[in-house]
């Protein structure tokens, strides 16, 4: 009996051994190229169990996941103003064709470390060459400040332009540092401040200027009310004294007696107004002639 479960035993490994060089497993965080003698023949892109020919076919296993490649070093840029500037950028990345980036990178490998290894250099020359295109056409103060997103932006497209012919596909591209080499930097820092402060006098200087022309604009314009409301308000007066006049008249025509005495009253209000007058007429002066007699005579 115990003869006969080991003998079970050997059988059942024996078997095991021969399915695992007919079988292979392909899980979810990755794909696989199944080589014939080096050459590939067929991609498994599903995860799961997968059949192969042993000593015929042998498999290369591909990551599927995001991956990420740091420069190994600060690239040195020479901005369009000759200014030196060192770069350190990263990538992100996925493998969308694992046979056309197996094809692309291999070198007589077929192990996956190696292949990322050659493709990274050839990741790091293209972001290297199109760093200094792109960069190298602006200043440095843009690339520091104003315009680093919009360049970025371009050096992805072109890197991932180019590297989708080796089946790459570019997920992210940021710059990490960019660093004055030491022994120009406090010249650099310098000059960029001094060119700062002229950029901000030269928009002091245009503010003023346009704050002058909108006072002067305004200073224009109020005169213009003034006058046309002085000019209205003349006009007014004119109406209004005509029509005071034209009052004046009718009642003078239909009584002129009382007219006379109206026309003293106003003129006895306006010379002893609040008291505080002092005439000197002659007794028999025309000008009381209403205070010894209400006919006036």
């Amino acid at each position: 009996m115990n003869a006969f479960r080991g003998f079970a035993l050997i059988i059942s490994a024996v078997i095991l051994v021969v399915a695992s060089q007919f079988l292979f497993t392909v899980n979810e965080r990755e794909q696989a190229i199944v080589l014939r003698f080096g050459e590939p023949v067929r991609t498994e892109v599903d995860p799961g169990l997968k059949f192969k020919i042993p000593f015929w076919n042998s498999v290369v296993y591909v990551d599927k996941r995001n991956l990420e490649f740091d420069m190994p070093q600060a690239v040195p840029i020479i901005a369009s103003n000759e200014e030196r500037l060192n770069v350190d950028a990263f990538i992100r990345y996925k493998i969308t064709d694992s046979l056309l980036y197996y094809q692309s990178f291999r070198q007589g490998t077929a192990d996956f470390a190696s292949i990322r290894r050659v493709s990274n250099q050839r990741l790091s020359q293209l972001l290297t060459t199109n760093m200094r295109n792109v960069l190298g056409g602006v200043r440095i103060s843009e690339i520091i400040t104003t315009r680093r997103t919009e360049l970025m932006q371009e050096i992805q497209v072109r890197t991932a332009q180019q590297a989708g012919r080796f089946g790459v596909e570019i997920i992210d591209l940021r710059i990490r540092r960019a660093d004055f080499p030491d022994e120009n930097a406090a010249r650099v820092y310098e000059r960029m401040k001094s060119e700062y402060v002229r950029e901000a006098d030269r928009l002091r200087a245009e503010g003023d200027e346009e704050a002058t022309k909108i006072r002067s604009e305004a200073d224009k314009e109020v005169i213009t009310i003034v006058a046309t409301a002085e000019e209205q308000a003349q006009k007014s007066r004119g109406q209004a004294d005509g029509e005071r006049n034209a009052v004046f008249a009718a009642a003078y025509n239909k009584d002129p007696e009382f007219f006379a005495f109206y026309r003293s009253l106003l003129a006895y209000e306006k010379a002893l107004k609040d008291g505080e007058s002092t005439i000197i007429l002659s007794p028999d002066s025309d000008f009381f002639r209403y205070f010894k007699d209400l006919d006036g005579n």
